[in-house]
This record gives structure tokens, C-alpha cells and sequence, in this order.
């Protein structure tokens, strides 16, 4: 077996489909079937049997997945220690970064990156913070950018604390909210917490929830057409949007912010796109 059998019992482990495989691959149904028929014929074994809708590995194939899995986690390393060891920074960053902070933060914060490491490459995986605390662990995440206080055993850096802001189409009385149309969305549950115990700490009512949104940028939209208000983090806020904002606090006056972390794996560290990114956020602020 080489890299490329490996990879294609991962992608296969993955999509449970050959057709589906393939076009990951981007080679054709019948290569991929040759190919997994050759490591079949070289280790003796069945990797796999055919299932409405797609395949299921055997145990033996189980086995092999584990083990592509890991050669394949071992050959990236490899790759990062050989690169480390030249002079120049060069060779992937793979992050893990929260969705909001990637849509509105991150594209600037790589390009001024780039222009003083031209020879990085990234590989960003998004998602809800916790998609990125459960990738942490692994080698496929070097650094995380994740929002909201989330237990983490490596290092953790607090790189921004913004504001949660009421929005809505025109001016509204606060101590009224509950009788007000509320937009929801669907968003991480450290968010949700944070919302849910402000409202709690201000109302004995709950909002009066008029529509579900599947995320917050389409939540936005509703309430610039009046549909509503609702509560977002202030990155998801522009000038532009022409929205009247207003800071929230609860009752003994703290105000109700949403923190970004950088966490990383201290051992990280010893390679040098991982170091010069991470010196990098530190050094320069994040607004």
C-alpha cells in the first residue's frame, strides 16, 4: 500500500459510496474499484460489501481505514518536520477556525499573513466552535480560532472580546422585548447560553419567537425588512446594514460580550508556520 491507497479508503470510509469516492478523487468508478481490488488481493481480505444506497467496510476493512488514517496522519507530519527544518517558513498552516470569524475576520487577517510568509499554505477547516474544540485534538487542526469559553488543556490565547447587540428596522423600548416579534437562528450552544441567560436575567417572558432562521446573516435580512429583531454578535454588524443597535447588559450593569480564542497544542509551537501564525495574531490586534 502506498499514499494513494491510503487516501482512498479514507475518502471511501467517508462517503460509504465508490461513486461518490471517485469523484472526490477525481478518478474514475472503475480505477478506484481496481485499486481497492488490488489491496484486497494483497492482504487476502474483503474490504468491504455493497448495501442499498452504498458499502460497509468489514472488520478487516475497519481495520485497514485505522490504519490509512494513521499513515496518512504520520506522513503529514513528516511533511511539517522536513519543511521546518529549512530556513524559510514555508508548508500548510491547517486551521480550524468558528464560521463567523472566518467570514469576517479571517480572509484580511491570512492576506497580511501571506504578504509576510508568501510561502504558507492553508488548509481551513470552518465550523460552530465546537466542530473546532473536536477537531483540536487531532493533528488535522494546528491552531483554532474558536468563539465562546470552551474548556481546552492546551494553550489559549484571548484574542477579542466584542459586543451582543439588539438590532432592529427602527427604534424599540427594551423593557418591551417580550411583547416584540423575535427572529431566532441556529448557532453554536455557547451563543445560545449566553443569549438565554440575558434574557432570563432581564424578562420572567420569554421572547415571542415569530420565525426560525437556519443562520444569522439570514436572520439579518429579516430584521432589515422589519420582520423582527433579534440578538447577534457585533462582528456580524456593518455599518452599511443601517440597523439601530444596542448594547446589552443585564441587570447589575455588566455587559454582555462574546469572546474569540486562539488555542493551540503547545508542541505546535515546534514548527515554524505554526509559531510565526501564531506570534502573528498575537502582535497584531484584532478589532
Amino acid at each position: 500500500m502506498d499514499d494513494k491507497d491510503w487516501i482512498s479508503i479514507k475518502i471511501l470510509s467517508e462517503e460509504k459510496h465508490i461513486t461518490h469516492a471517485a469523484e472526490r478523487l477525481y478518478i474514475s468508478q472503475p480505477s478506484l474499484t481496481y485499486r481497492l481490488r488490488n489491496i484486497e488481493k494483497e492482504f487476502g481480505v474483503k474490504l468491504f460489501f455493497k448495501i442499498k444506497g452504498g458499502i460497509e467496510f468489514t472488520d478487516e476493512g475497519l481495520y485497514l481505514v485505522n490504519y490509512a488514517e494513521e499513515m496518512l496522519e504520520r506522513l503529514q507530519q513528516a511533511k511539517d518536520n522536513v519543511l521546518n527544518m529549512q530556513n524559510e517558513v514555508k508548508g500548510t498552516l491547517r486551521l480550524g477556525v468558528s464560521s463567523n470569524f472566518a467570514q469576517y475576520k479571517l480572509p484580511e487577517i491570512l492576506k497580511k499573513f501571506s504578504l509576510n510568509y508568501p510561502y504558507v499554505q492553508f488548509d481551513v477547516n470552518t465550523g460552530w466552535s465546537t466542530d473546532i474544540i473536536d477537531m483540536l485534538p487531532s493533528s488535522s487542526v494546528q491552531v483554532g480560532i474558536v468563539r465562546g469559553n470552551y474548556k481546552w488543556e492546551g494553550e489559549k490565547y484571548l484574542l477579542n472580546k466584542e459586543r451582543v447587540c439588539l438590532i432592529s428596522k427602527g427604534e424599540i423600548d427594551i423593557s418591551k422585548l417580550p411583547q416584540l416579534p423575535f427572529i431566532n437562528y441556529k448557532t453554536d450552544p455557547s451563543l445560545k447560553n449566553q443569549i438565554n441567560n440575558w434574557w432570563n436575567d432581564r424578562f420572567s417572558r420569554p421572547p415571542s419567537i415569530t420565525m426560525e432562521t437556519d443562520k444569522k446573516e439570514t436572520c439579518k435580512e429579516m430584521v432589515k425588512n422589519g420582520l423582527g429583531i433579534s440578538i447577534l454578535p457585533e462582528i456580524c454588524l456593518q455599518p452599511s446594514d443601517n440597523l439601530y443597535k444596542y448594547n446589552l447588559s443585564y441587570k447589575n450593569g455588566e455587559l454582555l460580550f462574546r469572546s474569540t480564542w486562539l488555542m493551540y497544542n503547545g508542541d505546535h509551537l515546534n514548527l515554524s508556520t505554526v509559531k510565526h501564525f501564531v506570534n502573528f495574531l498575537k502582535d497584531n490586534a484584532i478589532n
